[in-house]
């Protein structure tokens, strides 16, 4: 469950709380927003609004600047589009200037027990105008980036209070994009794991220099963060206990972390990456929570590129291992099959001298598996007599 920011105590107090929210999840448009356009510079190409992510189907041809990949996710489908960000409104931001133009500089830098300064409480509160005003000066006095007690720079803070237009402005004022929190989370690791995927495709829009790839002190990249996310809400959703309304609200939640997957898969994301502590890629993740839709969709990406992707190993054990272990409740038998039918090796050992065979569970539904994987095998045997009766 992700943060929000509410002012504690006067309002002269730089003071903020975390506290949960029960949905952090605005109903979709499904019309485009008219919005005022950005004057764009030479160095930005022409933006377009739309809402934050829609259907194909509902998207002119000539909008589509992005090959859409290759997806069997659940429901619509959706790729990273264009957006842009409505100016401030004018008087607020001149009101906004004339405030904190007047503040003495020390009050300006002053941090509460927290380390809070008054531009992470205004970005956690989402009062723009004061945001950009109070950055523009920060700016200046070069702590823009100043950290409060998590490690959370203003912009990482307007990130997580799920703030597009103020983590916009924050970017195009110079705050560090790749700047990480006490636990190694940069604005894309927070974006990713919330399933914001409108301030994700902020972000990745405005051309700055990121790193996909970089690590948390977990050894998860931004990729992994959602797709854990992901898995966290499949596991949800399986829990016989929840309301309708319940239901509907995960479901919602599902597909925002889809649309952040698919943006940053789009954006250059890679598959292929693995965690630090145990090895594991986005195959292995899907796999261990038997989730199915997205273990077609990053199979499917692969296709054709890297024979090893389905056979790689995560302490030992290749994917089909961990989905010979997997509860049969779990898709244990379609992801086996699907795993199969993308080139995985049945007769790959783990650091045990295990097979995935040996890691089927007892009884029916074990012999089910093994029925599978022993197909599976000979069909691996038949391919490779007939590659080296080629060669």
């Amino acid at each position: 469950m992700c943060p929000s920011y509410t002012l504690v105590g006067p309002s002269s107090v730089l003071t903020y709380a975390s506290q949960p929210l029960i949905t952090n999840f605005a109903p979709r448009s499904t019309t485009p927003a008219v919005v005022p356009q950005l004057e764009v510079t030479d160095q930005q190409p022409p933006l377009t609004y739309f809402p934050w992510a829609q259907p194909l189907s509902a998207l002119p041809a000539s909008t589509l600047q992005y090959q859409p990949a290759s997806s069997t996710l659940p429901g619509p489908q959706f790729v990273p589009l264009p957006i842009s960000i409505p100016e401030p409104a004018p008087q607020e931001l001149e009101d906004a200037r004339r405030v904190i133009g007047t503040l003495p500089i020390e009050k300006l830098l002053l941090e509460d027990e927290d380390n809070d300064t008054i531009l992470h409480i205004y970005a956690a509160k989402g009062m723009r105008a004061y945001t950009l005003a109070a950055a523009e000066r920060m700016k200046l006095l070069r702590r823009l980036d100043a950290k409060e007690h998590r490690g959370k720079t203003p912009l990482l803070v307007a990130v997580t209070a799920r703030q597009p237009a103020i983590v916009y402005d924050l970017i195009q004022t110079g705050a560090d994009v790749n700047a990480v929190d006490n636990k190694g989370q940069s604005a894309l690791h927070l974006a990713a794991t919330y399933g914001y995927a409108q301030v994700l495709q902020v972000i990745l829009s405005l051309g700055f220099p990121l790193d996909l790839e970089m690590k948390d002190f977990e050894g998860h990249t931004p990729l992994h963060c959602a797709v854990l996310a992901h898995n966290a809400l499949l596991r949800d959703q399986g829990c016989q206990t929840l309301m309708e309304e319940q239901q509907k609200d995960l479901q919602h939640k599902s597909e925002e972390l889809e649309s952040c997957i698919h943006l940053l898969v789009q954006t250059g994301a890679s598959i292929y990456s693995r965690d630090v502590k145990s090895n594991k890629t986005v195959l292995h993740y899907t796999v261990q929570d038997g989730n199915i839709s997205l273990l077609r969709y990053f199979l499917e990406l692969n296709a054709f590129k890297s024979k090893d992707f389905v056979n790689n190993k995560a302490h030992g054990n290749t994917a089909l291992h961990m989905a010979a272990a997997l509860p049969h409740d779990k898709n244990q038998k379609e992801i086996i099959q699907l795993l199969l039918d993308h080139g995985a090796d049945p007769s790959i050992r783990n650091l045990d001298n295990d097979q995935p065979i040996h890691m089927a569970p007892s009884g029916k539904a074990g012999d089910q598996v093994r029925h599978l994987l022993k197909k599976g095998k000979v069909a691996s045997a038949f391919i490779s007599c007939r590659r080296n009766a080629r060669s």
